[in-house]
C-alpha cells in the first residue's frame, strides 16, 4: 500500500459480507473508529435507503453515495463500512482506494442468501426472485470488487471475532505497524 495513503480500512463487498459487524469489532482491535456511509447517506438525507431508492431511484441514491464518499477525504484511523454497491463506479472505486486499504469481504453465495433472507430492507432484493437476483448481482459486480480491493478475506467460515481479528492483521501488515504483545 502506498505511504500516502491515510491509515484508513475500507471496507467493500456484497451485502451480508459482514461489512458492518466485522467492521465494529475490527474498529475496536484496532482503537480506530467505524463509519457507515450507509448511514452516513440515511443520517444526511433525514430517509431510510429504501425511501431513496423508491421515491428517487437509484441513480439518485448513488450520488448521494459518491458525495458521501468524497466527504470522507480528510479522516484517518478509521473503519469505513460501504454500501455494496458503491464500487460500481470506477470514479468511486478511486475515491475507495484513495481513502485508504481497501478489504473485499467475501463469501459464498449461499452464506450470503442466507444471510441476507432475513433482513427485509435490502432495496435491490424486493424482487420475486431474490435469490436470482442475488446471483446476478453478484455476476455483474465481482469484476469491480477485486479491483477496488488491496485484500480480500472470505467470511464464509468464519465468526465475526475471527474475521475482525484477521482483518485487523491484515491491516497492520498493510500500515507496517509491527504486532500488539
Amino acid at each position: 500500500m502506498p505511504d500516502k495513503r491515510p491509515e484508513n480500512v475500507v471496507l467493500v463487498g456484497f451485502m451480508g459480507s459482514g461489512k458492518t459487524a466485522i467492521g465494529k469489532l475490527a474498529s475496536r482491535l484496532l482503537g480506530f473508529q467505524f463509519l457507515d456511509t450507509d448511514q452516513l447517506i440515511v443520517d444526511r438525507a433525514g430517509r431510510q435507503i429504501t425511501d431513496i431508492f423508491a421515491t428517487d431511484g437509484e441513480p439518485a441514491f448513488r450520488k448521494l453515495e459518491t458525495n458521501v464518499l468524497e466527504s470522507l477525504s480528510h479522516i484517518n484511523r478509521c473503519i469505513i463500512s460501504t454500501g455494496g454497491g458503491a464500487v460500481l463506479l470506477e470514479s468511486n472505486r478511486e475515491i475507495l482506494r484513495s481513502l485508504g486499504f481497501v478489504v473485499l469481504l467475501n463469501a459464498s453465495e449461499e452464506t450470503l442468501y442466507e444471510r441476507i433472507s432475513r433482513n427485509t430492507k435490502r432495496p435491490l432484493l424486493q424482487t420475486e426472485n431474490p435469490r436470482a437476483t442475488l446471483s446476478k448481482l453478484l455476476a455483474e459486480r465481482s469484476e469491480a470488487y477485486a479491483s477496488a480491493a488491496d485484500f480480500t478475506l472470505d467470511t464464509t467460515n468464519l465468526s465475526h471475532n475471527a474475521a475482525a481479528e484477521s482483518l485487523e492483521a491484515a491491516a497492520r501488515t498493510a500500515f507496517a505497524w509491527t504486532r500488539k504483545a
